[in-house]
């Protein structure tokens, strides 16, 4: 029989406390209500890889690839975290959209909160008002396929480079759907047909959506730390065949 190989994840730094790592589409950071039945998480295998405990200091949905960071000890995660919800970390990401969106523009649409039991999120949250949520936007490439989906006789996608200025959940998803521009591979707030056609042309089976920077105060040193991650294979592919890969920022290709 061979000898089962345990699966890694492509480490993009670490130190004595912190460790960040290049997370697929299609892997959970941790366990959540949502997907009841995956067993494989960022978390444990990190946990396995390299043999000591982690914490998560912020998420990624399952289909999103790119930056993931974790602590190495509580102490940090306290400090990373207070980062995080005083909006002192800078998040870059990148995503294929419907339509062509302005050049340029903010997004300012308050969101209410999602339940998940696993991360402590009751399904009480609803009750409460919707959250402030901003995400900033830049257009970066633009393409018009000779394919009809809509009621045009051809179809319109669009590059962007986000920026959310807070964190909530699914904001990026939940955001570019309220500006009638979701993101191509978002079952839950995109347009099936699109998502049908990428996959047809493409073979595109995932959430086009990467999270490619991170910018932050390293807890300890106070310096600040820029955690960046190329685009994984199958996004690099598609923006290759659209023709936008001389359009993509400094740190879109790995």
């Amino acid at each position: 029989m061979p000898e089962c190989v345990a699966e890694t994840l492509p480490i993009l730094f670490r130190d004595e406390n912190l460790i960040a790592v290049h997370k697929p589409s299609g892997l959970l950071v941790h366990r959540s209500s949502l997907d009841r039945h995956e067993t494989r998480f960022a978390l444990q295998i990190l946990r396995d890889q390299i043999g000591q405990p982690v914490f998560p200091v912020h998420r990624l949905d399952k289909g999103t690839s790119g930056v993931l960071l974790f602590a190495l000890n509580r102490e940090v995660v306290r400090s990373l975290n207070s980062q995080f919800e005083s909006g002192e970390v800078a998040k870059t990401y990148l995503a294929v959209v419907r339509g062509h969106p302005p050049e340029s523009g903010e997004i300012d649409h308050p969101l209410a909160r999602m339940a998940d039991e696993h991360a402590g999120i009751s399904a009480s949250v609803h009750e409460q008002p919707a959250q402030p949520a901003r995400t900033r936007y830049r257009r970066l490439a633009t393409v018009e396929l000779p394919y009809q989906v809509d009621r045009y006789p051809s179809s319109r996608y669009a590059l962007l480079e986000l920026a959310p200025e807070t964190g909530r959940w699914h904001q990026l998803r939940r955001h570019l759907k309220h500006i009638s521009h979701p993101i191509i591979g978002d079952a839950t707030h995109g347009k099936g047909r699109h998502n049908r056609l990428f996959q047809e042309l493409f073979g595109c089976q995932r959430l086009l959506l990467a999270a490619t920077e991170l910018r932050l105060r390293h807890p300890l040193s106070g310096q600040t730390l820029c955690l960046r991650a190329g685009l994984a294979t199958d996004f690099a592919a598609l923006v290759e065949a659209l023709g936008w890969r001389g359009d993509l920022p400094e740190a879109g290709f790995a």
